[in-house]
């Protein structure tokens, strides 16, 4: 039987989605002084076939912030290029108006010269975080020697994204395999190095399919060192977790209500993720509606 939360929260989605389709951009309210202040960005994994020109046109018109571009292998961004490319990009996003708030990267060590040129050179172009790459886990080996070998690995890229002046934020992924999908792990990592240089990108959907009912106590654990916070949702699908619109799954809109008490002023970066395969006009239309959940859920949040 569906619980009443379930269905109430799938009423506000369906309700909204209309309207989230013929969004102007960056929408005001009467009173400026209670809207959310947090810049709202769309990972834009799923649109990367359209051109600069018509991402940026796309994304202002739906009225987001800016994005969370990929600039990774078989992103829209190949790094190999980046230094023509990434610049291009850039331009396009700032004649709407846009940022490229987030850019999702491979970035995981501080040994790769052809990372470090990377991210020189997006800092040079006013970019202020990336997303890391994952480290994972063997599971045949012990654990605890894996773990203790990165702790070096992490504080040496936090030292060279300070010295680049560029922050590095790491995803927490739900996994058996993921090092941080308990969280617990990762934040022991980075407990003593400053937030400016390496923070969370925390995954609210990640951290409840791992936590479940104990969600709380890693977003507290977290807080100190968030740099932004990654939005979707899911459903449980014969024991696995199932990606679905915002609003229509398990995620808890309550996890805004703290962050603003914080206060949190980071970014939010939206994924849609439910619709893989479907093409690009029903992943910009999906954008669109769960943009207007998320808007919601932040203003009563406030």
């Amino acid at each position: 039987m569906m619980n009443l939360e379930f269905s109430r929260r799938t009423f506000v989605a369906g309700g909204l989605a209309s309207a989230a389709l013929a969004a102007s951009p960056k929408p005001v309210a009467a009173n400026p002084a209670d809207q959310p202040t947090n810049p709202i960005c769309a990972f834009t994994k799923f649109l990367d076939s359209l051109s600069y020109e018509s991402l940026a046109e796309t994304i202002a018109r739906l009225g987001f912030d800016g994005i969370e571009a990929t600039v990774r292998p078989r992103g829209q961004v190949l790094p190999e290029r980046a230094e023509e490319d990434l610049p291009k990009l850039v331009e396009a996003l700032q004649q709407h108006d846009l940022e490229l708030t987030l850019m999702t990267t491979s970035v995981s060590r501080a040994d790769q010269p052809a990372d470090e040129k990377l991210l020189r050179l997006a800092a040079g172009l006013g970019v202020k975080r990336y997303r890391m790459g994952y480290y994972t886990y063997d599971l045949d080996r012990p654990i605890k020697p894996q773990w203790e070998s990165l702790r070096s690995v992490v504080r040496e890229l936090a030292a060279m994204n300070g010295e680049i002046g560029i922050q590095g934020l790491y995803q927490n992924h739900a996994g058996s395999r993921y090092v941080g999908a308990t969280v617990w792990d990762f934040w022991s990592l980075i407990d003593e190095i400053p937030v400016e240089q390496i923070g969370f990108a925390f995954d609210i959907r990640h951290a409840m399919v791992e936590a479940g009912l104990a969600w709380p106590v890693v977003q507290n654990l977290v807080e100190p060192h968030l740099g932004a916070i990654c939005v979707k949702d899911y459903v449980w699908e014969n024991g696995r977790a199932a990606h679905v619109p915002l609003g229509q799954g398990r995620v808890d809109p309550r996890f805004v209500h703290r962050l603003h008490e914080m206060p949190f002023h980071g970014p939010y970066s939206l994924h849609v993720e439910h619709l893989p395969r479907a093409g690009v006009q029903p992943n910009i239309d999906a954008l669109g509606q769960d943009l207007a959940v998320l808007r919601q859920w932040l203003a009563a949040g406030s």
